[in-house]
């Protein structure tokens, strides 16, 4: 349902988005995976037309979004980081604008604007203005804008921002929904445990390259049983070497600096007391712990040296 080929877009001489590449079936979510300003919301622009790619190629239900785009976006549904809404309209004359912005008219425009705001929680506030609502009741209005044409290929950028708990997990169901009835999903985020729940498959992207791509479970799999350890404190330059020259386990080096170490091996836990006295014995003093065991934030970490969020 939704495939991207080589996709570049270039500002000047900055590629926010690098040749990356990947595709997405239907009945599926598809995540995709990265920190802030790693180049996700510019894909989700290309894919939806908003911005022209630099080069490569993006076809949504058949249909290249360059040479064909009316086609491609009739299949298309959007539901950006920014809310999409108008906020001094009632919430039913939100859905109402974009149901008839893709074509539906009279008794299906009706019935499928009261469908939508059942769905989505807000029937009791059908006429009241967004301004009013809550930031989860904005972002559940946001997403029901994106879906009342009942679209083949969905896009969600980064949808649970700033929203509740509650508010988190009723879109997390409306995500889920979406997929069982057979849409394509393909989903944006840098929250891991989003990724982890909802995800079929995924891209992980950096600056704007593609990194690792697969199930949860095979890039689950890279990691092997490796743990990662970050500790905090007091580093000397060279420090990470002369630990790992003491020879524990498998001990890696991910990434140092004056006030902080990320190590990586299997089985840290066993091994702690030898890193701390290897740590001390090279002049390094250690004020704070955090040992994790393998997830995909512990993968981020062993592929780009450091965390998701920063």
């Amino acid at each position: 349902m939704l495939s991207v080929e080589n996709l570049t877009k270039q500002y000047g001489d900055l590629a926010a988005v690098d040749d990356i590449g990947f595709a997405a079936g239907q009945g599926k979510i598809f995540g995709l995976l990265g920190p802030n300003g790693a180049g996700k919301s510019t894909t989700i622009n290309c894919i939806s037309g908003l911005l022209p790619p630099t080069s490569g190629t993006i076809s949504i239900a058949g249909f290249d979004i360059v040479r064909n785009g009316r086609k491609a976006k009739a299949s298309l549904g959007v539901v950006p980081q920014e809310l999409a809404l108008y906020e001094d309209l009632p919430a039913l004359e939100n859905l109402y604008y974009w149901g008839k912005a893709y074509g539906l008219r009279g008794a299906d425009l009706e019935s499928r604007v009261r469908d939508v705001l059942g769905y989505i929680g807000l029937a009791d506030r059908a006429r009241d203005l967004p301004k009013t609502f809550s930031g989860g009741m904005k972002r559940r209005l946001n997403f029901g804008c994106g879906i009342v044409h009942k679209p083949k290929v969905l896009l969600l950028d980064e949808p649970t921002v700033g929203v509740d708990p509650q508010s988190r997990q009723r879109l997390f169901e409306m995500v889920e929904a979406e997929r069982d009835a057979g849409a394509c999903v393909l989903y944006t985020t840098h929250y891991m445990e989003e990724a982890e729940r909802l995800c079929d498959s995924l891209a992980i992207i950096d600056h704007g390259k593609l990194i690792a791509e697969g199930t949860v479970a095979e890039l689950k799999a890279q990691l092997g049983a490796r743990d990662v350890l970050q500790l905090n404190g007091e580093f000397s330059s060279g420090l990470g070497a002369a630990v790992v020259a003491r020879g524990i386990g498998d001990l890696e080096v991910l990434s140092e600096n004056d006030n902080s170490l990320t190590l990586t091996m299997t089985a840290a836990s066993q091994y702690l007391p030898a890193i701390f006295e290897s740590i001390s014995g090279a002049g390094g003093v250690v004020r704070e712990t955090n040992l994790r065991s393998p997830n995909l934030e512990t993968l981020f970490l062993l592929l780009t040296g450091k965390e998701l969020r920063e």
